[in-house]
């Protein structure tokens, strides 16, 4: 059965895509989301549907022709279930990764729950600093968060760089799905190819799942994607086997002066940039979109953050869970729950990283529009504001499954080496074929581009 999807439509809106467009992708096939308080697989599938039409609206462009000549396409719904939890489907050398650390995690406080997030040595060593932690164990985080106040134990986390957010009991304020700014000036002009983003320069600036999904899938449709970090802000090998495919990856100091040449001049020959990192973060560096377009006018920057762009909370870290839980969505999920008006036992989840994945495929869907357009673009997104979409906006179509057969992920898993060895990992839920090797290792490729 293949059925056509409101959610598509307003993603597609919100993007500015061309309204008579967003019924040429359908879906088909048998959902792997389960079932929950909010309409989860519907975010899913209308980010992958948004995503595979302005793939489709750039080739369309390319080829000479006009926007609006895009063909219908179809998207299985049980590829995006089992891309949106690649995390878990992944498989290095035949080991099972550890996706969440011992002190990352709910726990309960003196007036509710928190929930904190220490998957990186630095953030782990923040909140032990924070609490005054005996040891960096369960047992001992348990004991400190029991007794104190919830968001008591999310400043104090803050306060020491540390990440922790209180359980909310109601829903976020409203934030916007996308923001879109035009600079008036065009970018280079891109001609035929055989895949939509061919000959596309990314400057890969993120982190974690959100953003390096949004640049996996820009590489997978094409384009030459280069990843830079910082080589004192180590990545998880982990993370990076399952996020790093379709890039390259290096490192660069930008605070020493001949690494920063070296970065000007990959900035200099990139056609998007998109970044990942929290508000102001990079304004430090003279890296703002602002400065971005002003230095190149013709650019496409697609910038992502946690909490969304202004507000008491937009210059704060944040991650997937931390959003969920800040957000009401957590507490919606929880043992008991009533809704958003809040649950008696512990917190839940969602059943995915939805806001992450969810993003990083709207944050491509926007790149490849913009390039589309011709370039000149800023475009802001934030799990925040995806979340306010999922609680608020996203229509839920009821039904139990799309085909009514039982979903299964193997279909949708596929063996590629890498240079972590052999994986077992998602395949891309785009209908635009796949990757014909894994990632290489984080940090280990030179920081040039490849000749067109």
């Amino acid at each position: 059965m293949t059925i056509f999807d409101g959610g598509t439509r307003q993603a597609w809106g919100a993007l500015g895509g061309a309204d008579e467009l967003a019924g040429r992708v359908a879906y088909r096939g048998a959902d792997g989301l389960g079932e929950g308080p909010l309409p989860v697989r519907e975010l899913a599938r209308a980010t992958v549907g948004a995503c595979a039409l302005a793939a489709a609206e750039l080739a369309a462009v390319r080829a000479g022709g006009a926007a609006d000549e895009v063909e219908p396409l179809v998207v299985d719904e049980g590829a995006v279930a089992t891309a949106f939890v690649s995390e878990r489907h992944l498989r290095v050398a035949g080991r099972e990764p550890v996706n969440f650390a011992p002190l990352s995690g709910f726990w309960r406080a003196a007036d509710g729950w928190v929930r904190t997030h220490a998957n990186y040595p630095h953030h782990r060593d923040a909140l032990v600093r924070a609490l005054g932690l005996p040891s960096a164990t369960p047992e001992a985080l348990r004991a400190a968060v029991a007794g104190r106040g919830a968001v008591e134990v999310q400043e104090l986390a803050y306060g020491e760089g540390g990440l922790a957010v209180a359980v909310a009991h109601g829903y976020g304020d409203p934030q916007p799905l996308v923001e879109v700014r035009e600079s008036g000036r065009a970018g280079r002009e891109l001609g035929p190819a055989a895949l939509p983003a061919a000959g596309v320069r990314v400057l890969d600036l993120t982190r974690v799942i959100a953003g390096p999904v949004a640049t996996r899938t820009l590489g997978l449709l094409g384009a030459d994607v280069l990843r830079i970090d910082s080589p004192r802000l180590p990545e998880s090998d982990d993370a990076y086997a399952d996020t790093g495919f379709g890039k390259r990856s290096a490192l660069l100091d930008l605070a020493d002066a001949g690494e920063r040449a070296v970065f000007e001049g990959l900035l200099a020959g990139a056609d998007v940039v998109v970044t990942g990192y929290r508000p102001g973060a990079l304004e430090r560096y003279g890296l703002g979109a602002d400065e971005l377009l002003e230095r190149r006018p013709g650019l496409v920057v697609a910038q992502l953050c946690a909490w969304g762009w202004q507000g008491p909370w937009a210059g704060r870290r944040g991650f997937d869970s931390l959003v969920q839980a800040g957000y009401g969505v957590a507490a919606a999920y929880g043992d008991g729950a009533g809704g958003a008006a809040g649950a008696p036992g512990a917190p839940g989840v969602l059943p995915a990283q939805a806001l992450d994945h969810g993003t990083g495929y709207l944050v491509a869907a926007g790149v490849l529009r913009a390039l589309a357009a011709g370039g000149g673009r800023s475009l802001r997104f934030s799990l925040a504001g995806t979340a306010s979409w999922l609680v608020r906006e996203v229509p839920a179509d009821g039904r139990a499954g799309a085909s009514g057969e039982p979903y299964a992920a193997e279909p949708w898993l596929r063996e590629v080496d890498s240079g972590y060895g052999a994986l077992r990992c998602a395949g891309s839920p785009l209908p635009f074929g796949q990757w014909g090797r894994g990632p290489s290792r984080w940090g280990t490729d030179r920081a040039q581009w490849l000749p067109r």
